[in-house]
């Protein structure tokens, strides 16, 4: 799995409560505070010159490095975020956001048709990502990553996956993508317009627009393409419906809610589609509920389970398909096309 549920978790906040994190200050704490992180931080570096991390690199972003304290006090008291279905589709669902994206699908389209083609995704969802992500790059984050990561490596309460996502960071400015005062992210790590963590962008980040750097904080093309390269990677079908809101019996068993089955074993169990539309009726479609009986469910496809690969959350993934609807100007999606031509995913 690309991100880990507990970063994407951080990072999915970001959206929601960007005021949350403010810039963080750029002095050294003092005295004992320091002692203990340079100490881990020499013997990080010796780790990270065994692993083939050039001097230079070494350097330049590890140089004068401090922990930052607003970092340890969001990971260790992140409030509890109790939100339902209707409230975070409220927030992230926005006319703002829908009107918002129309004019990026716009403004964007020879770009998000090339790309969609190329990978095989279908333009309205890499736009909605691109919106709950960023809010169309407003909202990437204010933390220098590197310094971020190491805080989090350093504190100890997740080291070895913060350890790992640090020396990712550096292999990525050794590449010569970006320079450390531009990796800019989440306090949680998360970078650029999609929230990639340092081992997603090694992973799926891809070189858009050809100049032999990805940059995911500035260049549309490759923004867009890394997008659509984790989707394809992690098997979207193009054209096919993400899924549709439903009506639930009362009395249904809800142990049978997640379990995938064909359309019509839905219909037999009294399960309706709303809006005059049926979901898919190929394939394994499953019933997600967030909120509980008697609130509202949705009838989803594989392309829906390949939105919680890249957030583990049924919020997430509902958002982002009511978002794409949106933005493509549809109620609910048509009978899936014809498959486009097979995507040809950067590895």
């Amino acid at each position: 799995m690309v991100r880990q549920a507990w970063a994407v978790a951080a990072a999915g906040l970001l959206a929601l409560t960007a005021a949350i994190a403010p810039t963080p200050p750029t002095a050294r704490p003092a005295g004992a505070q320091t002692a203990g992180f340079d100490a881990w931080l020499e013997g990080f570096r010796r780790q990270a010159r065994q692993a083939g991390i050039s001097e230079a690199t070494l350097g330049a972003a590890l140089t004068s490095l401090a922990p930052i304290p607003r970092v340890i006090e969001l990971d260790r008291h992140q409030p509890e975020v109790v939100m339902t279905l209707a409230r975070y589709v409220e927030r992230v669902v926005s006319d703002s956001r829908v009107e918002t994206g129309r004019a990026r699908l716009a403004e964007h389209r020879a770009l998000l048709e090339r790309v969609g083609e190329r990978y095989g995704v279908d333009p309205p969802f890499l736009v909605a990502l691109w919106g709950v992500e960023s809010n169309f790059g407003q909202t990437m984050g204010s933390y220098p990553v590197v310094a971020a990561l190491a805080t989090l490596a350093w504190d100890g309460r997740r080291r070895d996956f913060f350890q790992r996502e640090l020396l990712e960071a550096l292999r990525i400015i050794d590449a010569g993508h970006v320079r450390p005062e531009q990796m800019m992210g989440s306090w949680a790590g998360a970078m650029g317009q999609p929230q990639f963590m340092p081992s997603s962008f090694r992973r799926f980040a891809v070189d858009g627009d050809g100049d032999g750097r990805v940059d995911i904080w500035g260049s549309h093309e490759d923004i867009l393409a890394s997008a659509a390269n984790y989707l394809a990677r992690a098997g979207w079908k193009r054209g096919q419906a993400w899924g549709r809101e439903v009506s639930v019996p009362r009395g249904l068993d809800r142990g049978a809610i997640g379990s995938p089955r064909r359309w019509d074993e839905w219909e037999a169990l009294g399960v309706r589609a709303t809006g005059g539309e049926a979901p898919p009726p190929d394939g394994a479609v499953s019933l997600v509920q967030p909120d509980g009986p008697g609130t509202r469910a949705f009838a989803v496809s594989d392309n829906y389970r390949v939105l919680l690969r890249w957030n583990r959350s049924d919020l997430f993934a509902i958002a982002v398909g009511l978002l794409a609807d949106r933005i493509d100007g549809r109620a609910g999606l048509p009978a899936a096309p014809a498959p486009g031509p097979p995507g040809r995913p950067t590895r």
